[in-house]
């Protein structure tokens, strides 16, 4: 199959071929709709209104459940690029790399990060082994496989914040993720086998204050300010992590005065550290496109990676985008950067690289 040719100008009217695996309707009245019934919509909303207003042709493929929907629209419509906000195919994350395979099968390119890099990134366990053998500093780990018995091993010392080791969004985190002792473990690792239905990851919890920053590039890559994680009315005695009500319960954040924005009073020089160690994990990892890493900064200035993640959420009043827009960068002209990055990154290769 012939697909268009794809041209390097920024403004260009692309037909942009938006593929979600939320039962998106691109006519739904949004004025309509609660915050709790639009929150899952936001994003594909957000980026479907802004790659209108930049003037491209936009079609939604939502509800993404088989390869041969994906194959009959760019057989019939010949999309320039596909604009991918999908995190999950067939129910599961870790599928979602396989789509963008096929796209690549196809010779449509497509946003954010490519399916290698997609991989290595969304398996935590050896997502932490690559970075552990290139001495990025993280929480030392350990794996409990579904099915298996729990058997702490020596070296990991408690507390200890148990999560799933392949499902992203927090899912299955909370207060009682951290554990203290192995009969809490056991609880933990049991709860995530059975309820989140994955293998468990246990590692080490860090005391400190919770930071992000936004990466945007292919192979040139630029960092945006550190961004950090707020609690203006915890729980007494409660720990400060991100629970999954604390990043999806609306009503929970207001109750506790949640809230993300630039990192204040952090030193210069972390500042920079942050930015040469997110360029150096991005690298690592292959990603490309887009990213934003997310990490602890302990009491005595120590920094650790908890995880990178590609593909974070575009919404425009979330981290990535609110982060970029503090310097300089509108949201419209966030998302044409991405769709930029898209077109020139195909095949696992840069466009620039083979003469394109």
């Amino acid at each position: 199959m012939t697909m268009p040719s794809i041209s390097q100008s920024a403004r260009r009217r692309l037909r942009v071929l938006v593929l979600t695996h939320q039962p998106y309707t691109v006519a739904a009245n949004t004025e309509t709709l609660s915050e709790a019934e639009f929150a899952p919509l936001k994003t594909e909303h957000h980026v479907i209104a802004a790659l209108e207003s930049l003037g491209h042709e936009v079609r939604v493929l939502a509800g993404v459940m088989q390869l041969t929907q994906v194959r009959d629209v760019v057989t019939k419509w010949k999309p320039h690029v596909a604009f991918n906000l999908l995190e999950e195919f067939e129910g599961e994350g870790m599928y979602v790399p396989y789509v963008l395979g096929y796209l690549e099968l196809m010779r449509v390119p497509f946003t954010g990060c490519n399916p290698a890099g997609l991989l290595v990134a969304d398996s935590k366990q050896l997502m932490k082994k690559v970075l552990r053998y290139h001495r990025v500093p993280a929480p030392d780990f350990a794996l409990f496989p579904l099915g298996h018995s729990v058997r702490r091993p020596r070296r990991l010392n408690f507390p200890l914040i148990v999560k799933s080791a392949t499902a992203h969004g927090s899912a299955g985190i909370s207060q009682a993720s951290l554990v203290t002792s192995d009969e809490k473990l056991n609880e933990r690792v049991a709860f995530v086998h059975e309820r989140v239905q994955t293998d468990a990851l246990a590692e080490q919890y860090i005391e400190g204050r919770e930071l992000y920053a936004g990466v945007l590039g292919n192979i040139r890559l630029d960092t945006f300010p550190v961004w950090e994680m707020v609690w203006k009315n915890p729980a007494e005695g409660a720990p400060r992590i991100a629970t999954e009500k604390v990043k999806w319960d609306t009503s929970y954040q207001q109750k506790r005065g949640i809230d993300t924005g630039a990192a204040q009073n952090l030193d210069e020089a972390i500042g920079r550290h942050i930015a040469r160690l997110c360029k150096k994990i991005y690298r690592i990892l292959g990603l490309s496109g887009y990213a934003r890493m997310d990490f602890r900064l302990a009491g005595d200035g120590r920094l650790f990676l908890l995880e990178p993640n590609p593909n974070p959420d575009l919404a425009r009043d979330e981290d990535f985008a609110t982060s970029a827009a503090s310097v300089g960068i509108a949201y419209e002209q966030l998302v044409q950067r991405i769709v930029n990055l898209g077109v020139r990154y195909f095949g696992g290769r840069p466009a620039a690289r083979r003469g394109q």
